[in-house]
């Protein structure tokens, strides 16, 4: 075949892959639920497959929050941090009103103490990756949420140890180490930002950094597809050992989110926030941390395992949760 038929070949292959992609940007939701279910099948046709996939998660949300970063040029996120208002609204609707709910909530839930660390380990610490995406399909100012980002990490690393303290005494909370976290910030915050930054700065000087970042930003809802997929399939056996004792937990998640769709909005009209910016507030306080804490759920030892099966729970009432929020948030706070 001669250089034209070369060509057009590949043409016809980058043409493809792209109408791929667009069809599945147009589909998220739709695309979401369907990794979650073909994970659901892969981990329990295949259980011996969990550890495996256990150790893709972190490259995957790495993966996931350089592409999320590259979106956001870095001067723009640097003039999006000092927005003050914002983050102050970010930082008291998750670390003072989120907290607040827990503690009421607290006393209701089973009495096992690994359910109950699952459950102050997951709804403790505010989402730094999938937020962004189900945001903006609401029509949420994601991009406030993106710079707040590195942010609500930090703190929470820094809250979390006097949290589980208050919560459960000096018995269970002092099990949790911040070494994860302080590797998962590093990992999934820092390198992935400061990657983004210099594939910007390539962009900017040369052709063929603009068509890696153009190529890089159609990935991201494979790579949100195959993170779930992943998450899903690494723990679902363990899920479905302790179906009973995490069902429990499930319409405490359901409650977390419907009184967050109203705390976030009573905290958006505190601070006379737009409508793209009150919607941003809403998803911020609602959603979790659940794909990053469940790799510090997975160091706990082994008589607390059952915490990151309640993790994993979280993440599959939370993303159908998701899909609610995407309709009836815009209608909570219409324009």
């Amino acid at each position: 075949m001669g250089a034209d038929g070369r060509d057009s070949g590949a043409a016809r292959g980058i043409w493809v892959a792209g109408g791929v992609v667009a069809a599945m940007e147009r589909r998220q939701v739709a695309v979401y639920l369907g990794a979650m279910v073909t994970g659901g099948i892969l981990g329990l046709a295949t259980p011996g497959v969990g550890p495996g996939l256990a150790r893709a998660i972190n490259p995957l949300l790495g993966a996931l929050l350089f592409v999320t970063f590259l979106q956001v040029p870095a001067a723009e996120l640097v003039r999006s941090l000092r927005a003050g208002r914002f983050l102050a609204a970010a930082l008291t609707v998750n670390f003072v009103v989120a907290p607040a709910l827990v503690a009421v909530m607290f006393p209701f839930l089973p009495g096992n103490e690994a359910l109950r660390l699952g459950v102050l380990l997951v709804l403790l610490c505010p989402c730094v990756d999938y937020v962004i995406v189900f945001s903006g399909l609401a029509g949420a100012a994601n991009q406030k949420l993106l710079a707040a980002t590195p942010l609500l990490l930090l703190v929470q690393l820094l809250l979390l140890p006097l949290f589980l303290l208050a919560f459960l005494g000096s018995g269970l909370g002092d099990v949790v180490d911040a070494g994860p976290f302080l590797q998962a910030f590093a990992f999934l915050i820092v390198v992935p930002l400061a990657v983004a930054w210099a594939v910007q700065g390539w962009a900017a000087r040369h052709r063929a950094g603009r068509a890696v970042a153009a190529a890089a930003g159609t990935t991201m809802v494979p790579l949100m597809a195959g993170t779930l997929l992943t998450v899903v399939a690494s723990q679902v056996a363990t899920l479905d050992d302790n179906l009973t004792d995490v069902a429990r937990l499930a319409p405490f998640y359901a409650l977390f989110l419907l009184v967050m769709a109203f705390a976030g909005l009573a905290v958006a009209r505190l601070f006379r926030f737009d409508t793209p910016a009150g919607r941003a507030a809403v998803f911020t306080g609602a959603t979790r941390n659940s794909l990053v804490v469940l790799p510090l759920a997975l160091a706990l030892p082994d008589q607390l395992a059952i915490a990151a099966v309640t993790v994993v729970a979280q993440t599959l009432v939370e993303v159908l949760g998701m899909i609610v929020y995407v309709r009836a948030v815009p209608r909570l706070l219409p324009h």
